[in-house]
């Protein structure tokens, strides 16, 4: 992805006001744990309740969200990365769902520009299985139980090759 588009798909994220980042509890690695860590995040804002996340501030807002703006863009969550699109894991199928887009711009963004698409689902498809095989998995299982929202299936994969697939296309 170039530059200008990269940027283009930022403002519009930030224009939002946050709603990915209202109640968001992104699961995390162990390495990403360890990346958040080293840029300043402390051992409060990570819990562990069934599975390794973010945690939210009193306002609902992730601890990483501050002035109407991401704080730990740089090294944020997988999932954050990701975004507009998650996942959902249904018994052995890993679902990749895309938000709304009555509560996403760039949702709405993305399906109006096919090949800005493309670009940012392969990008998330990437980043949802980096996560998916790094996470163990009881984690994983727990991490899927979460409440994901306005979305909507945007492919159906099974589990068993997105976890052994190095690039998925």
């Amino acid at each position: 992805m170039n530059q200008i588009t990269y940027d283009l798909l930022t403002t519009i994220c930030e224009r939002c006001g946050g709603r990915c980042c209202f109640y968001a509890k992104p699961p995390l690695t162990e390495e990403r744990t360890s990346v958040l860590l080293e840029n300043g995040m402390t051992s409060d804002d990570i819990l562990f309740q069934n599975y390794r996340k973010l945690d939210c501030k009193s306002t609902g807002f992730c601890v990483g969200y501050q002035d109407g703006r991401c704080t730990i863009h740089h090294v944020k969550p997988e999932t954050c990365v990701a975004g507009p699109f998650t996942f959902k894991v249904s018994g052995d199928m890993l679902e990749i769902r895309i938000r709304q887009e009555r509560i996403c711009d760039l949702a709405r963004f993305l399906n109006n520009n096919p090949e800005v698409y493309r670009e940012q689902y392969e990008l998330a498809l990437q980043n949802i299985t980096s996560l998916l095989k790094a996470l163990p998995p009881e984690e994983l299982s727990e991490a899927s139980k979460a409440w994901r929202g306005s979305t909507d299936v945007v492919a159906t994969i099974p589990l068993a090759e997105a976890l052994s697939s190095d690039n998925m296309n």
